[in-house]
């Protein structure tokens, strides 16, 4: 679940690298290469729900009605509070009201949050078997690595997890060719993806997905994460908050953990810059196997 920045930080602090980020995808919406970029509506329900948990103290009984009104979305809450990640004890539970009761109002949330962007963008490809599932799961990781860093908000880290790679499918869904530059891209061992991406469409996943957020009205810090997620030499400069950083190094993490609970190997983003992001979080080859045990149990729970 992301709220919904106050109007005044809506556009990033001037003079920061969001703020240019912002800039630069705005001009590339009207003149460059994102001008056919097809980006679905932001759903109605997410904006209402963000709306909702923009309070000061979030309404339940309104974020239940909004779920309410989703006859599959109050059905996958139910199945989740209901289900073995809960243990229930004593009578199931039977509404919408009961099953957040149960899970909790932050974690239904996210729920309804990922539910509602895995339909407002449908995968339907062999090229991205699993991909909401596994957008789910870096989600799961990044909101319990966020448990262990004060400071940086759960909501929003869950978020990242779960739009980090946002752009794929909006790319392949609105770029002709874009298929093949997925395989070729994943195959080249001389260059980044993203510069594959670059290469044959003037533009990348990490570009699209910081698209994504900006139309939907999401935080400029998500943004401009996503923006930079595979940009790892720029941890640390001045002109980036904080946050960002603890994000995009976060997510990093995530991924990697994400690739050892499956059995797949390291891949080139954590081989070349897992020191870097190591050292900005300030976390030792110890704290991170702590991390790998909360988050594999949370993989397991799931």
């Amino acid at each position: 679940m992301m709220q919904n920045p106050a109007p005044s930080h809506a556009t990033g602090i001037p003079g920061t690298r969001s703020e240019q980020i912002r800039a630069d995808i705005e001009q590339s919406r009207r003149r460059g290469p994102l001008q056919h970029i097809l980006i679905p509506p932001c759903p109605e329900l997410l904006a209402q729900l963000q709306q909702a948990m923009s309070a000061a103290e979030p309404d339940l009984n309104l974020v239940a009605r909004i779920a309410s009104s989703d006859v599959a979305m109050a059905a996958t809450l139910l199945r989740i509070a209901n289900g073995p990640l809960f243990r229930p004890v004593g009578l199931p539970c039977t509404t919408v009201g009961q099953a957040m009761n149960r899970i909790g109002l932050r974690e239904s949330v996210a729920v309804m949050t990922g539910f509602l962007v895995q339909n407002a963008i449908p995968v339907n490809t062999p090229q991205l078997a699993r991909f909401w599932e596994r957008s789910a799961k870096r989600a799961i990781a990044m909101a319990t690595i966020a448990q262990q860093l004060p400071g940086l908000s759960a909501d929003l880290a869950h978020g990242f997890g779960l739009f980090l790679h946002v752009g794929v499918p909006v790319l392949l869904q609105s770029v002709r060719g874009y298929a093949s530059t997925m395989v070729e891209a994943g195959a080249r061992i001389d260059r980044p993806y993203i510069a594959t991406e670059n290469a044959n469409h003037k533009t990348d996943h990490a570009v699209v997905g910081a698209l994504v957020v900006r139309v939907w009205n999401l935080p400029p810090a998500l943004m401009t994460a996503i923006r930079l997620h595979h940009d790892f030499n720029a941890l640390g400069h001045a002109d980036i908050e904080p946050e960002i950083h603890t994000l995009v190094a976060a997510g990093l993490i995530a991924e990697h953990l994400m690739r050892r609970h499956e059995g797949l190997p390291e891949d080139a983003d954590w081989a070349g810059h897992h020191g870097a992001a190591m050292d900005w979080l300030h976390i030792d080859g110890e704290e991170l196997a702590l991390w790998e045990e909360a988050v594999n149990a949370q993989f397991d729970a799931a």
